[in-house]
């Protein structure tokens, strides 16, 4: 579980209310629309473009994984 926290910190603050969870969820969302803007934007490019398509798609799983561990940890599913 340690690890999980350091790997995901931004996942494990929303623990008081229902308000910290959704304000939890909407920087998430909103974060990961601006990279994957940034991203989508960069993956024109020619030559890098596959790469950095790679990556946009690592982020994205890396906000999703964070999102359903936010959700989990105010369930109190995950401790």
């Amino acid at each position: 579980m340690d690890m999980l926290k350091k790997f995901f910190p931004l996942a494990f603050q929303a623990k008081k209310d229902v308000t910290a969870l959704v304000i939890n969820i909407i920087i998430h969302i909103v974060v990961n629309a601006v990279v994957g803007v940034v991203i989508g934007l960069l993956a024109e490019l020619p030559l890098v473009g596959f790469i950095v398509g790679a990556l946009g798609s690592l982020i994205g799983l890396y906000f999703l994984i964070s999102l359903v561990l936010s959700i989990l940890d105010y369930l109190k599913v995950v401790k």
